[in-house]
């Protein structure tokens, strides 16, 4: 049987409506909606569709943003310098500074300039270490997101063993940090691992994120195993031989309409969250 399709476009809806409730309720009392600072470095047009596209979900949802766009030229201390001034200003309750920044300037730097009460993204050290310590802090947009759409669908973790593909801060080390916490036990796999094919094929969930299209393929995913692909390349496609892989998972993400919706929506949920906090 052909794998249960995991419909992030569907189970973000639903996520969004009620992150829009929270939002005109926050606004009624505190006079402003909440406000996403989104920060983009350079012009890259991929950046630039991804922030205008958060954007105008935040229009949808009853969220403010403000843009802040600076030359590719700008150095870190000039993209530390604006970032901070976001922390500190009481108007703003949520920061995104887009990834990737050019190759010169330091983006660790960066995102640590972002008040961890601010960080909706999920991006700093300090709410890595509450992700893996299980303590209150905001989830990486990505990982967190994934989580929602296995819950959403029911999907037991416990007791069952997850390969996560890739290694990234963003993604990869911080999807493995959170699925422990569901008693799964995880392996991570990236380009120095010697049997990427075995590891995947005794693997009950497979996530994989790592960039580089259909790198997983679908031979190699065991019998009803969960496929979560967070990878996404040019032509709409991921980090997963999607046909093939989809005659052999139990339940697959498609993309696009997989992960990268249920991002976006728990982006929208963690801002209306801060400005909570905040109030």
């Amino acid at each position: 049987m052909p794998a249960t399709v995991l419909d992030g476009t569907a189970v973000s809806r639903s996520l969004l409506d009620a992150t829009a409730a929270r939002a005109a309720a926050f606004a009624s009392v505190a006079g402003r909606p909440p406000t996403l600072a989104t920060v983009l470095v350079g012009d890259d047009p991929a950046s630039r569709t991804y922030v205008k596209m958060k954007r105008s979900r935040c229009a949808k949802v009853g969220i403010g943003s403000r843009a802040v766009e600076l030359p590719a030229s700008s150095t870190t201390g000039q993209l530390v310098a604006e970032v901070s001034a976001l922390s500190a200003d009481p108007a703003v309750d949520g920061i995104l500074l887009q990834h990737p920044v050019p190759a010169h300037v330091d983006e660790r730097a960066a995102f640590e300039a972002i008040a961890p009460g601010k960080d909706v993204d999920g991006v700093t050290v300090h709410s890595f270490a509450a992700m893996a310590f299980g303590e209150p802090g905001f989830r990486s947009c990505t990982p967190g997101g994934i989580l929602r759409l296995l819950d959403a669908y029911d999907i037991p973790l416990a007791g069952r063993r997850a390969v996560v593909v890739g290694r990234s801060p963003i993604l990869g080390k911080p999807v493995g940090m959170l699925l422990p916490a569901r008693d799964a036990t995880v392996t991570y796999c990236h380009s120095r691992t010697a049997d990427l094919a075995g590891a995947v094929r005794e693997a009950d969930v497979v996530v994989a994120a790592v960039g580089k299209p259909e790198l997983v393929r679908g031979e190699w995913i065991k019998p009803g195993a969960v496929v979560v692909d967070a990878g996404y390349n040019a032509g709409n496609v991921g980090d997963v031989e999607y046909p093939a892989a989809a005659e052999r998972a139990g339940h697959i993400t498609p993309v696009p309409g997989g992960v990268g919706p249920m991002t976006i929506a728990l982006l929208l949920e963690q801002t209306v969250r801060a400005a909570e906090a905040g109030r």
